[in-house]
């Protein structure tokens, strides 16, 4: 009999979770199976490399469902600020509901277990890859050169990064909205320059 599909997406959802929250070194296998609510069996048949595999896979989960909530914002807002700004609010809100148990739906994982495996750095790579380029795509279409655009969505992604790192220790979420302000106001008056530029240009 074939293990169920479901409870690959189980198992790998309830990673994210643990990981995010605890670490990757506090977070056991036999945890993992008891919060995903699948047989112990089932992580084998799906992860036969152990819980590095099942990290992995948690990584790419984190990183591809923040580049869907960044894409439904970016759609939603008409400036790479107010796309800032939206998703600031939104990591501030769940931050505070988590009580500041959890942090970054990846850092926490990637910090502890990327410079022993090179597959969790490339995966890692690539999901902060993803979130750049929603960003840097907001930024061109503000009016951006595509490389200024990728270097301001680097900025804007560590400075985010550096929030969520603080506002966990200090159990507050003011440095998220320290940050959010910060960049948005910088990338405001970038834009205004840029128009004025142009402006002179013509």
């Amino acid at each position: 009999m074939s293990t169920p599909p479901r409870h690959r997406g189980a198992i790998v959802r309830a990673a994210a979770t643990l990981f995010r929250r605890n670490g990757y070194a506090a977070t056991g296998i036999n945890e993992i199976a008891e919060v995903s609510g699948a047989p112990k069996g089932s992580l084998y048949h799906y992860f036969p490399d152990g819980k590095d595999q099942i990290a992995e896979a948690a990584v790419r989960f984190a990183g591809a469902g923040v580049v869907a909530t960044l894409e439904k914002l970016e759609q939603e807002h008409h400036t790479a600020a107010a796309m800032i700004r939206a998703y600031c609010r939104l990591l501030a809100g769940w931050m505070a509901k988590s009580g500041f148990r959890d942090g970054c739906p990846i850092a926490t994982t990637l910090l502890e277990s990327a410079p022993q495996s090179a597959n969790m750095a490339t995966a890692g790579r690539e999901a902060f890859a993803g979130w750049c380029a929603v960003i840097a795509r907001a930024l061109v279409r503000d009016g951006f050169g595509k490389a200024e655009a990728r270097r301001l969505a680097t900025l804007a992604v560590s400075a985010i990064e550096g929030a969520l790192i603080l506002a966990r220790v200090e159990r507050n979420a003011a440095p998220i909205d320290d940050v959010a302000k910060s960049l948005v106001s910088a990338l405001q008056i970038k834009r205004l320059r840029r128009k004025r530029a142009a402006a002179y240009e013509k």
